[in-house]
C-alpha cells in the first residue's frame, strides 16, 4: 500500500462515527449491512451516515453493492490487509519470530 492510501485510511478512521461504522461492518462479516440498518444500529442520521460511508469507500476500507433501492456495505478485507501490511512491513527489524505473537493475535479465530 502506498503511503498516500494509508494516510487516507487513517484519516477516514480518525473520526468516531466512521470508526464505529468500520468496526460494525467488520463484525457483520462478509454479509455486510444495508445503510439503513447501519444508521439504526449506530443511532446516526442517514444523511450524516451517507457522507461517512462515502469517505470510507473512498479510503478503500469499505465496498458496496446496490440491492434494489438499498446499498449494502461490507468491510473491504483487502483494504484492511493492505493497511495492516503497511503498518507491519518493517516489523521487528527482520526477525519474523518477534512479530509472530502480534500476527497470531491479529489472526481471525472464527
Amino acid at each position: 500500500m502506498e503511503m498516500s492510501r494509508a494516510l487516507a485510511a487513517f484519516a477516514a478512521l480518525s473520526q468516531p462515527t466512521r470508526l464505529d461504522v468500520f468496526r460494525l461492518l467488520i463484525r457483520a462479516g462478509p454479509e455486510g449491512m444495508v445503510a439503513g440498518d447501519i444508521a439504526a444500529q449506530l443511532g446516526v442520521r442517514q444523511n450524516t451516515l451517507s457522507a461517512n460511508l462515502s469517505i470510507l469507500v473512498g479510503a478503500g476500507l469499505l465496498s458496496n453493492t446496490r440491492e434494489g433501492r438499498s446499498i449494502r456495505y461490507r468491510a473491504d478485507m483487502d483494504g484492511l490487509r493492505g493497511l495492516l501490511a503497511f503498518l507491519l512491513q518493517d516489523c521487528c527489524g527482520g526477525d519474523p519470530g518477534l512479530c509472530q505473537p502480534l500476527i497470531d493475535e491479529l489472526a481471525c479465530a472464527c
